[in-house]
């Protein structure tokens, strides 16, 4: 018993003091996606062009891209779509030499010849991105294949880390998705590559949870607020069918919630869950009282107690208004993350197989992190209510607080814009 709680509490303490949560100002700027679609020239797509010619539209942050650049300070601190499109023109051979010697297409083994073909300003997220066009030339006998490649705001650079090319191509009789990292930096066409897109979108969705630092947060407080293993599965179901749902809807087109609304949406779901475990706790100790079968003020009950599906029956009629409305809660800001997700995939395409196939192999590696925290994160909880409930309440009481704090801080921040 010496051990275990002494081993608990630090368990805990490393999820809740995470170097992600310390810095939480620049957890959204840390990485990011380049964004390319990649098809067939029309004036290549006919038998004597033999299809080898391909145009490339290449989504990149703007700011990330003039800083690679190299560009003085005016470049990347351009505010305003005209501005920032001057400032283009004004630095093409700059921005083009940066991203041709990062970003290549072949044909049969052989480099085709890239050509700038126009530059425009788009926004993605409520960011501005740098939309560009390419050409390339491609020499080669029909039925070839094609190699793309990118290692575009590599680590090195230092301006972010773990950047990913998101890809939706039209090449070689052949569509699909793909994710270009600087493990794999390489896509080539007729590799018969669905089991790969899936592999590769899965990773991508654990990622986007475990390193997305917003729902981790919502996830820990929902946690935190779990008394039983009852509360975590029902809880986890909630919020699981409300983001599918709504992360397929959105990904597809049929749903569109404007960034600026659900960013802050989801910064509230944050602070209002970790402000009512505040609450819960404060009034009724790390167990919430009598919830895992101990009295308020009492050690909370045992391990097993907290295990069992149902409270034990004279404690049955004890529940609170967060425990009548938990669920529904849950399910409503579920529906908001669930677009956010969406949002930071940046999809936007038509109806196909392929595209679904994509965005369910994202969804199911969200939940796979998702059930991975929950299996590390409650059984610590458990472990600490139980053998150091009197220590359990005042770690819990400060994790909340630095939660709530987090999250109203993303209110402002994202509400100034």
């Amino acid at each position: 018993m010496r051990l275990r709680r002494p081993l608990a509490l630090a368990g805990l303490l490393a999820v809740l003091s995470s170097p992600a949560v310390g810095q939480v100002a620049s957890a959204h700027d840390a990485t990011s996606d380049v964004y390319a679609e990649v098809t067939t020239a029309p004036s290549s797509s006919g038998p004597e062009g033999g299809g080898a010619d391909v145009v490339a539209v290449l989504d990149l942050e703007y700011d990330l891209l003039m800083k690679s650049a190299w560009l003085r300070a005016e470049a990347y601190d351009a505010t305003g779509r005209d501005d920032q499109l001057a400032q283009l023109d004004e630095h093409e051979a700059e921005v083009d030499g940066y991203v041709t010697d990062r970003f290549a297409v072949a044909y049969d083994g052989e480099p085709c010849a890239p050509e700038l073909f126009a530059a425009d300003v788009v926004e993605r997220g409520e960011r501005p991105y740098a939309s560009l066009t390419y050409t390339f030339a491609c020499d080669g006998e029909p039925e070839g294949v094609h190699e793309v490649s990118s290692a575009l705001f590599p680590d090195a650079e230092s301006f972010v880390h773990s950047t990913e090319t998101i890809i939706r191509y039209s090449l070689d009789d052949e569509d699909g998705s793909a994710v270009l990292t600087a493990a794999s930096p390489t896509l080539t066409t007729g590799e018969h590559r669905l089991l790969k897109q899936v592999g590769e979108f899965f990773v991508l969705g654990g990622e986007h949870l475990l390193f997305g630092i917003d729902h981790v947060l919502f996830l820990l407080a929902l946690l935190i607020g779990a008394r039983r293993l009852r509360d975590v599965v029902l809880t986890a179901t909630a919020f699981t069918v409300a983001h599918s749902v709504t992360f397929l809807l959105a990904a597809l087109g049929v749903v569109s919630v404007p960034a600026i609304v659900v960013e802050p949406v989801i910064a509230v779901s944050i602070a209002v869950v970790a402000v009512v475990d505040l609450v819960l706790i404060w009034r009724g100790g790390a167990g919430f009282g009598a919830g895992l079968g101990g009295s308020a003020g009492s050690a909370s009950g045992t391990v097993r107690d907290a295990l069992r599906w149902r409270a034990p029956a004279g404690l049955r009629d004890e529940r609170g208004a967060w425990d009548r409305w938990r669920l529904p809660v849950v399910f409503v800001f579920g529906l908001v993350h669930g677009v956010g997700f969406a949002g930071a995939l940046g999809i936007d395409a038509a109806w196909s197989w392929t595209l679904l196939w994509s965005l369910l192999s994202f969804n199911v590696g969200i939940e796979a992190v998702q059930l991975g925290i929950i299996a590390v994160v409650f059984p610590l909880l458990v472990l600490l209510r139980v053998r150091a409930p009197r220590t359990a309440r005042w770690v819990l009481l400060a994790g909340c607080s630095v939660i709530a704090a987090v999250a109203l801080w993303w209110v402002l921040e994202r509400l100034a814009g």
